[in-house]
């Protein structure tokens, strides 16, 4: 044990005398422009006296270095701009309370066997209707009747069965409601589109709340 720590100290003095005594150490190989700069110093002091460098040289390398250093300030100056863009579009998201998104999908996955729940929004007041669960293929698998209710997100739980009593397979299955409102006008809505309710920031990134989850913002499709 002594000896493995005396070695740990010896090596550990070691790399801190390398540093010490190499301060140009760069273990990552990338050069800037200070470092064009100092090369192209160290250049002129070891130069030959009886055969200087060229002027015409020395300007092309100095233009240069001119050039790495325009690019190197352009370079930062984009990266702020595009934090700084990204930062006002994710706030810009708060005017969109109180709207409707769309996540441009009314399906939903329904693995057989399991009840599969969603969601609905309905926009006005539901005076009766009917929400519709068909495949792929627009067969209609099962129906749902609608009560008299108030605008707004309902949840809904379904068996899994068709309105025969038989076990839906797996698969995609899209969800639709035509309904009345109060005045006896015809209306539609559809899984997929919800108002937002809040937005939450999360490590930087908008979460927008659908019903009664939270969901990214860049899975959104349409605000309206």
């Amino acid at each position: 044990m002594i000896n493995q720590t005396n070695n740990t100290t010896s090596a550990t003095s070691t790399l801190s005398s390398d540093k010490i005594n190499n301060p140009y150490v760069n273990p990552k190989g990338v050069l800037g422009k200070d470092d064009f700069m100092k090369l192209m110093l160290i250049e002129l002091q070891y130069q030959d006296p009886t055969q200087p460098m060229d002027t015409e040289k020395i300007l092309q390398q100095t233009s240069q270095l001119a050039s790495l250093e325009a690019a190197d300030n352009t370079k930062k100056a984009l990266e702020n701009l595009s934090k700084s863009m990204a930062s006002s579009q994710q706030y810009s998201v708060l005017s969109a309370i109180g709207k409707t998104a769309s996540l441009g999908s009314n399906a939903i996955h329904h693995t057989k066997g399991e009840t599969s729940k969603f969601e609905m929004y309905f926009p006005t007041d539901v005076k009766s209707g009917t929400v519709t669960i068909s495949d792929n293929q627009g067969n209609v698998i099962k129906t749902i009747n609608l009560a008299q209710n108030a605008k707004g997100v309902y949840s809904f739980d379904w068996d899994g069965k068709d309105n025969a009593g038989n076990v839906a397979g797996d698969g995609l299955y899209n969800i639709t409601a035509d309904y009345y409102d109060q005045n006896g006008d015809p209306q539609h809505s559809a899984v997929g589109s919800y108002p937002i309710e809040s937005v939450r920031f999360d490590k930087g990134k908008a979460l927008v709340k659908l019903g009664s989850r939270y969901i990214p913002l860049e899975q959104v499709v349409e605000i309206y």
